[in-house]
């Protein structure tokens, strides 16, 4: 006799199995030590702008959009896949202690986000309102708590519908009223939170109404919300190793293409050509090295010490060839490759010489940023000693990971 319960156990544990898998490595040595770092240099700049934090900072506006945003966004992970459309469909009456599960499942692996969330903010908190006691701020995070165990089971009543209309306005009604209340919590108004409380709460009772007049399951949403977020993890993991179940995306982007393979092609540039139409095209290389110029350059401008400014941009000068040493990979599983009429040593040549290109370039973006400020020192020293870190990194370390 099938049991939903059981079933479930097995697939999670091989769900475990999965991410364990690939966690080791996107949690190793390199990125927890760049992780420290960061965590560190912001909890002291963290602590040095709360001192002169002004009197008319918005600190429940920011705190309610980030609340409400953070309540609001309760994703349901039901692990299921392709398979069970067809074997599990036939099962669907015995399928609540399988679902209750996957509900509990994805409440817990949430909690973090609160955590951190709530670790952020509390200094803020406590040196916007110094007359609150640390007792009203739990008694926030629990509401916190309550509103993301709400937020979770509407999505999953939600998903029931089959518009993607309705779905979508039923979750901005949600966070607005989410932001509502978290705003009038945090700024002390408990009547205007109360009385948005209720009617989230009469907007939470009709989503359960709406939720028992569908026919039933709508499985091929939820196979595609699982499998979407696990290519979303698959592609985080395949910054740090490979993985062999990474869907890979491909834009066009012909603009930028022509602009960067405007040279001439012939055997010699075989794999120059690939390597720069794979970096435009395929994955989140362009996308990660983008975001990763953007956030490295706010860290320069916004961090008052000169040196710790050049030294984030040296970190993220590392992150970013770091990340972008994976491309060398990309193709591994294309047969097309084997069977050109070139010779394939110049490969790991080409992926050198784009590395080269991109991370001297960032190293130029980011001396610019000091250039901007008017930190002329910075600006010498990050373009020098990001070149010079450039070259001895990918002699030094990535060109012996190139195999």
């Amino acid at each position: 006799m099938f049991n939903s319960h059981d079933f479930y156990k097995k697939r999670f544990s091989a769900h475990l199995k999965e991410t364990s898998r690939y966690l080791k490595y996107i949690f190793n040595g390199h990125i927890a030590v760049a992780m420290l770092f960061f965590i560190s240099a912001l909890a002291y700049y963290y602590q040095q702008w709360l001192t002169g934090l002004p009197d008319d900072f918005p600190t429940a506006e920011i705190m309610g959009v980030v609340l409400g945003l953070l309540v609001s966004y309760s994703p349901v992970r039901t692990l299921l896949k392709e398979p069970d459309l067809v074997f599990l469909i036939a099962a669907e009456t015995k399928m609540h202690a399988y679902f209750r599960n996957s509900l509990i499942y994805s409440f817990v692996i949430q909690l973090y986000l609160v955590l951190l969330v709530a670790a952020a903010f509390g200094p803020l908190y406590f040196a916007s309102f110094p007359g609150r006691s640390g007792q009203m701020y739990l008694l926030s995070i629990a509401i916190v708590l309550v509103f993301k165990l709400g937020n979770l089971v509407a999505n999953w009543w939600m998903l029931k519908v089959r518009e993607p209309g309705t779905r979508r306005l039923d979750l901005v009604v949600r966070t607005i009223l989410n932001i509502v209340v978290f705003y009038f919590i945090i700024s002390g108004n408990m009547l205007m939170a109360g009385i948005t409380s209720i009617m989230f709460a009469l907007l939470f009772l009709y989503d359960m109404s709406v939720s028992r007049k569908q026919a039933g399951i709508i499985w091929d949403l939820l196979v595609e919300k699982d499998q979407n977020r696990m290519q979303t993890f698959y592609r985080i993991a395949n910054m740090f190793a490979d993985v062999p179940h990474l869907k890979n995306r491909v834009r066009k982007r012909q603009w930028l293409v022509k602009l960067l393979t405007s040279f001439t092609v012939d055997k010699k540039n075989t794999f120059d050509y690939l390597y720069r139409i794979t970096f435009i095209r395929s994955g989140d290389y362009l996308g990660m090295y983008v975001r990763l110029i953007i956030i490295g350059g706010l860290f320069i401008y916004y961090i008052p010490n000169l040196w710790m400014k050049v030294i984030f941009a040296i970190l993220f000068l590392y992150l970013s060839c770091f990340q972008m040493m994976t491309i060398y990979q990309h193709h591994r599983t294309n047969i097309w490759l084997d069977i050109y009429p070139v010779d394939v040593k110049p490969k790991r040549q080409a992926v050198l010489k784009l590395l080269y290109q991109l991370s001297i370039g960032q190293a130029v973006i980011f001396s610019l940023v000091f250039l901007l400020i008017q930190a002329y020192t910075g600006f010498i020293t990050t373009l020098l000693g990001g070149i010079l870190f450039n070259i001895l990194f990918i002699q030094g370390y990535v060109r012996g990971k190139l195999v």
